[in-house]
């Protein structure tokens, strides 16, 4: 059986560096990917990404803008724990934004199932500007060609069936 990864640029580019993930899927475009890869900027389309984390993918990695508290452009992989993602109250999906841990509540909701989950995040410095900001600011935009090859180096492993790293532990950071 060929294994399938899904990379899912996510963000919404009027916010800065939540722009991140939608950039890197951008210039990953131009990059030769795998043909189990299916590669998708989903910008802050929470119900499309519902719908295609549970089209089969043994395999999804979320890129995005995520806030761990390190030095902005700092890179993470991350495997979250799903039992407790399920368990997090919050706002409906809402049409502005993403938020990942709603989507994936949204496909427990609707029944369905997702295979394996990765975050490949950065750390961002500007988010959510009160009148909104084009453009990464430069610490994310520096990373994001070692988002690249992060993402190719994943893609490496999880292709050969190897594991990245024990269930649910960070990878560590990336400055």
């Amino acid at each position: 059986m060929t294994k399938r990864i899904l990379l899912a640029g996510i963000g919404n580019i009027f916010h800065g560096d939540d722009a991140f993930g939608v950039e890197v899927a951008r210039r990953l475009t131009n990059e030769t990917l795998p043909e189990a890869v299916h590669l998708a900027d989903f910008g802050i389309r929470s119900y499309d990404l519902a719908y295609a984390l549970m089209d089969g993918y043994e395999t999804a990695i979320l890129i995005d803008a995520t806030q761990q508290g390190k030095p902005p452009g700092t890179l993470y992989v991350i495997e979250p724990d799903m039992a407790s993602l399920a368990e997090q109250p919050g706002e409906a999906v809402n049409a502005h934004s993403m938020n990942p841990v709603r989507v994936l509540q949204m496909v427990q909701m609707m029944g369905g199932e997702h295979g394996r989950l990765l975050v490949l995040g950065c750390e961002p410095a500007v988010l959510d500007a009160p009148d909104g900001h084009l453009g990464l600011s430069e610490p994310v935009a520096a990373a994001v060609p070692k988002a690249i090859e992060m993402i190719h180096d994943l893609l490496e492993e999880l292709l050969s069936e190897g594991e990245l790293f024990a269930a649910g532990q960070p990878k560590a950071p990336h400055p």
